[in-house]
């Protein structure tokens, strides 16, 4: 496995001329690698083949962050990270710093202006613009043919592919269905940062959305009812938002006509967490 710190260290490890018969994958991650990195991991290789590459970019990139506190806390375990990807077949990682990806007197960023506007784009200002500037980066960086995202950041990879269908980027966006804990918990990075109390509680997150999906109800403000019954029935500290959205446009919806997202993001403490249900 090979190790790039900087943009011009990737270019020269990727200097030799593409496979005809493998492609180069993509999996980009704030490291903090768990299960469902990994997962992510052994779909890039499947895609990529025996003679593709598989590239992971570990990089806790700081301008999609709007809380300088969140950004602090963020988990940071590199050793551990760098071992979990040679375990998993990984060709190359991508390990660059703040300085080497951002000039200081930067002036461009990618920002989306629609699908952006509600879910966590409402209450994270700048992440969005944050999370297309670094992706769009790391897609010219790396060359990539293809890039792999979890489904758990629903809005997230709703927008990066409609970011590379309106810029024409020729990189396939693939998602990949969310991981869970044994006990229903979406896998997350910032999972590690509960207290056991906290921990043990936070299943009740995507029980209280399936309880609402399950439900039977087509409107839209009984089904927020049920989940945020659910949600108050647990021990979070409060709800970032509880929202129910057109699954294509992530526009707010009256009635469940077609496919819709019951989305929500909760604080326990300072920890964010997000997680969805397709109704």
């Amino acid at each position: 496995m090979k190790i790039a710190a900087t943009g011009k260290e990737l270019h020269q490890l990727l200097a030799a001329p593409k496979s005809k018969n493998g492609l180069r994958v993509l999996v980009p991650t704030m490291g903090a690698l768990h299960a469902g990195h990994l997962a992510l991991m052994s779909k890039a290789r499947e895609i990529a083949g025996a003679e593709g590459t598989v590239i992971v970019s570990i990089f806790v990139n700081p301008i999609q962050f709007n809380r300088p506190d969140d950004l602090a806390a963020y988990p940071r375990t590199m050793e551990a990270d760098l071992a979990a990807c040679q375990a998993a077949g990984v060709d190359l990682v991508f390990t660059p710093e703040a300085a080497s990806m951002y000039c200081p007197d930067r002036s461009i960023t990618v920002t989306e202006n629609l699908l952006s506007k509600e879910l966590c784009g409402a209450t994270r200002p700048g992440h969005f613009d944050g999370v297309c500037t670094v992706v769009l980066k790391l897609f010219l960086l790396t060359g990539c043919d293809a890039a792999i995202f979890g489904e758990k950041d629903a809005q997230q990879l709703a927008i990066i592919r409609r970011m590379v269908r309106d810029l024409d980027v020729p990189v396939e966006i693939i998602g990949h269905p969310t991981i869970r804990e044994p006990d229903g918990l979406a896998m997350s990075s910032r999972n590690v940062r509960l207290s056991p109390a906290q921990r043990a509680d936070a299943p009740k997150i995507h029980q209280a959305l399936e309880t609402a999906k399950n439900s039977g109800s087509r409107d839209a403000s009984e089904i927020l009812r049920i989940a945020r019954e659910g949600l108050e029935f647990s021990r979070i500290d409060r709800i970032d938002y509880l929202s129910l959205v057109d699954a294509e446009t992530l526009q707010p919806i009256n009635s469940v006509e077609r496919p819709a997202l019951l989305a929500t993001a909760v604080f326990y403490g300072e920890v964010r967490l997000i997680d969805h249900v397709i109704l």
